[in-house]
């Protein structure tokens, strides 16, 4: 099936940005290495759906150097970078992703890569694992098992598991420590603050900014927002992240209350509706909106475009929307994840460690895939030490180790 872009001349743009996360991706480097000359995936057919940007892109070079027949598309209809899927195609990888699509194009593009009959899936959200069980269950036997990035994925995952549902089974990357505790929380930190900021172009110190959800994302945004020199309020619905977010220096309140205080509003809980209609109504004039969730549900887009009296675009990747109490609110990126549709995503170094845990578990899946008996399972815990242990080194740091005798007094028994 031939790759389906938006434009091939585009490739020498994406190409040039690819090698800049080269040069700055040391554990991809060392993999990409080591994968050519193992060949580990031989043979074997991937399909990928992750926002398809320069990183993104490396990820597949790398494991398509170890042998991987790559079949690429996007997990978001405003995350894919054209260019960098024109510099795939130029080479030789299979791509079906655009920016901007439909969501008509956005489903025949997951299923131009599931069609192929894929024995190891990468996924970003689990429209590929869902299409895949509702769709294309007749292919489901060449599937060795997948790997899911994200918080909402694995959300998706383990529901489909409690009710007897997932096929194959499903590394959840997102829980390496490797990955969410640097990846969502310093990534997610640093990138949504970046797309809010190359968007808005404006201040945000002394302004209130409001966090909804104080997960590992959530930390991540309210730190860089207080770094920014915000005054922070969170929202929660879980008693113990709540009283973290207070020992953090956090205002902790209801939605319903921060609705009328905010100046930024971020959400990112994984949740439906957590910005309704009645918070729409509470907000300031100029209010801005956005979203740091996989999906474009946690603020409630269908009811501020049935509330709104007229809508307008006020600057690239904003839109306005005017109330009928005469008020106007700014969503940024469509209420899509703001971080890839208003920006490039988490930094290069970041997705190293998070793309590192994504392949070597692919490879776990190839090696040992037909021992599993669990559906749902941990990333091995040698593959997230290795990754810090390398990514420490890279970083030019040493670390104490214990001596035998101190390994006797912590294993001694009572």
């Amino acid at each position: 099936m031939a790759s389906e872009i938006r434009d091939p001349n585009l490739a020498p743009s994406g190409a040039m940005k690819i090698a800049w996360v080269k040069d700055h991706c040391d554990l991809l480097r060392t993999l990409e290495k080591e994968f050519s000359e193992t060949k580990p995936f031989a043979g074997k057919k991937v399909a990928l759906s992750v926002h398809l940007e320069a990183k993104t892109a490396y990820l597949c070079k790398v494991l398509a150097a170890g042998g991987a027949e790559m079949y690429i598309t996007g997990s978001n209809p405003l995350s894919t970078q054209d260019d960098v899927a024109a510099a795939l195609v130029a080479d030789g990888l299979e791509v079906h992703a655009w920016y901007g699509c439909t969501d008509e194009e956005y489903d025949r593009h997951i299923r131009s890569v599931l069609s192929v009959g894929p024995n190891i899936i990468i996924d970003d959200g689990g429209d590929l694992v869902h299409m895949m069980h509702t769709e294309y269950r007749d292919l489901i036997p060449g599937v060795i098992g997948g790997c899911e990035e994200t918080t909402t994925g694995i959300i998706r995952l383990e529901a489909m598991n409690r009710a007897g549902e997932l096929e194959f089974p499903m590394v959840k990357v997102n829980n390496a420590q490797c990955k969410h505790f640097f990846d969502n929380r310093y990534g997610t930190g640093q990138s949504v603050w970046d797309g809010i900021n190359r968007t808005t172009n404006l201040i945000v110190a002394g302004k209130t900014v409001v966090v909804a959800g104080y997960g590992w994302c959530g930390k991540g945004v309210a730190m860089r927002a207080k770094g920014l020199g915000a005054k922070v309020i969170v929202t929660e619905i879980d008693p113990v992240k709540a009283i973290e977010a207070v020992m953090d220096g956090f205002e902790v309140m209801p939605m319903k209350k921060a609705a009328a205080l905010g100046d930024f509003f971020v959400t990112v809980t994984g949740c439906d509706k957590v910005i309704d209609e009645e918070d729409f109504n509470e907000m300031k004039d100029g209010a801005i909106l956005c979203n740091a969730g996989h999906f474009d549900c946690e603020i409630d887009m269908a009811g501020l475009r049935k509330l709104a009296v007229k809508s307008a675009e006020l600057r690239h990747n904003i839109m306005g929307y005017t109330l009928p109490n005469g008020r106007t609110l700014a969503v940024l990126g469509e209420g899509r994840l703001v971080n890839l549709a208003c920006a490039d995503g988490h930094p290069a170094e970041i997705m190293d460690m998070s793309f590192a845990i994504q392949a070597l578990s692919a490879k776990y899946l190839i090696e040992h895939g037909k021992e599993l008996t669990e559906k749902l399972i941990d990333v091995p815990e040698e593959v997230d030490r290795d990754v810090a242990v390398k990514k420490l080194a890279f970083l030019g740091k040493e670390i104490d180790t214990l001596t035998p005798e101190q390994e006797a007094y912590l294993n001694q028994s009572l």
